[in-house]
């Protein structure tokens, strides 16, 4: 296969087997018609981009009945909140002042804006979520954000001071259109900001979770100045976030219109200090994957064989990479606590391990839970007092296959 981005043949060094679209929740009517795909990452040498082979079509992952609500997270909305601050003193400088947010989701970014009466539109291409936003002010839009519709938003609305983003560049396989489109969009003083999972902190910690459908790239700096820079743009500040276990915000501009963080470079070191430029990084990063998921599975034999009772916390995007890697089942996790009410009472996707209520998980403590939603542990362990204070243990996978009380 060729790299989406500059053409040249990229090299495939792993794949995590056949992969279900992860957010893709199902009746058990529904086992025999699910959709699978080879989950397959590669490394293009040229533009030194991180991608997967295959993606499935966008309208099997972004639909009416999407299942990721952002404001099931506390701290994902308090963090959103925190962007949108920082994005407003920053980088909002004209009295008519425009905002365009790609993947608006349920709204929990742009309502900040709203509420300060900041023209803005959420570009989201899921409708159920598009139309959750709405009841908080968020003026949307369901489609896809690329050359054509920057196009139309520029004739209805004038040009934009900011287009920004937030886990949803990496969802994009059409970069060179979402670039195009940016370029035609913003002022010349405009920027383009957006954050997403960090690939140094992926294959540091083997996070390999964050590989799944909808994350068609994990970018580096590195990777992000050669992807737009073929739109006129430069990287001109790194800043590196906590948040889904380690992600960056990258902000970039037209060429020579602002001027350059020394962040950009002093990052830029650190990935080829980190070998990320190097193909041999990601071999020796499939050797982690596999010694991890052995692992996991040796772990949850055991619990097992004890006679210990397992449940899985938090029904993620992620879990399925990790649940369909390791084969594991209803026969080594009984089933999966979550919060979201669209997941409860289906299946998982490929495990078709069971999503219950979250009240289910506290009316009978398991022995030992799996965290999925890892990239929250701080957040949710505070709020697990009580089953701590009843003996349960967590098991956790990343940066490594640990218990912890």
């Amino acid at each position: 296969m060729k790299c989406r981005i500059c053409s040249t043949e990229i090299t495939e060094f792993m794949t995590f087997g056949k992969m279900p679209i992860a957010n893709g929740f199902l009746e058990k009517n529904q086992f025999e018609d699910e959709y699978f795909f080879e989950l397959s990452p590669a490394f293009c040498d040229e533009c030194k981009t991180l991608q997967i082979v295959e993606q499935p079509e966008p309208d099997r992952m972004f639909h009416g009945e999407y299942a990721f609500f952002t404001r099931t997270s506390n701290s994902m909305v308090a963090h959103f909140g925190e962007y949108a601050r920082w994005v407003q003193e920053n980088y909002l400088e004209d009295v008519d002042q425009f905002v365009v947010e790609l993947g608006s989701n349920d709204g929990a970014m742009l309502e900040n804006f709203a509420k300060k009466d900041i023209r803005h539109l959420g570009v989201e291409p899921s409708g159920n979520v598009a139309e959750e936003a709405r009841k908080y002010g968020v003026n949307s839009v369901v489609d896809f954000f690329g050359a054509e519709l920057a196009g139309k938003v520029l004739e209805e609305y004038g040009s934009a001071d900011v287009i920004m983003a937030a886990n949803v560049m990496c969802h994009i396989p059409d970069l060179l259109s979402v670039g195009e489109g940016a370029a035609k969009l913003l002022k010349p003083k405009g920027v383009l900001i957006f954050e997403d999972p960090y690939l140094g902190d992926v294959i540091e910690k083997t996070s390999y979770d964050q590989l799944y459908d909808e994350h068609v790239y994990v970018f580096s700096a590195t990777s992000v100045a050669n992807i737009f820079g073929r739109h006129g743009f430069e990287l001109i500040d790194v800043l590196p976030q906590t948040t889904h276990g380690g992600s960056m915000r990258y902000v970039l501009a037209k060429k020579g219109q602002r001027e350059v963080s020394p962040a950009v470079s002093k990052q830029l070191t650190h990935e080829k200090n980190l070998g990320l430029e190097k193909l041999e990084t990601y071999e020796q990063f499939r050797k982690n994957c596999e010694r991890n998921r052995d692992d996991l599975v040796r772990i949850l034999k055991e619990k097992k064989a004890e006679g210990a009772r397992v449940v899985g916390y938090a029904a993620t995007s992620k879990s399925t990479t990790v649940l369909n890697y390791c084969s594991i089942g209803s026969d080594l996790i009984e089933y999966i606590s979550d919060t979201t009410p669209i997941k409860q009472g289906k299946f998982c996707p490929g495990s078709h391990i069971l999503v219950k209520a979250y009240s289910k998980f506290k009316e009978n403590y398991p022995d030992y839970a799996v965290l999925f939603a890892w990239n929250h542990d701080q957040e949710i362990m505070a709020n697990e007092t009580e089953y701590k204070d009843a003996g349960g243990k967590w098991i956790l996978f990343v940066p490594e296959v640990s218990i912890k009380s």
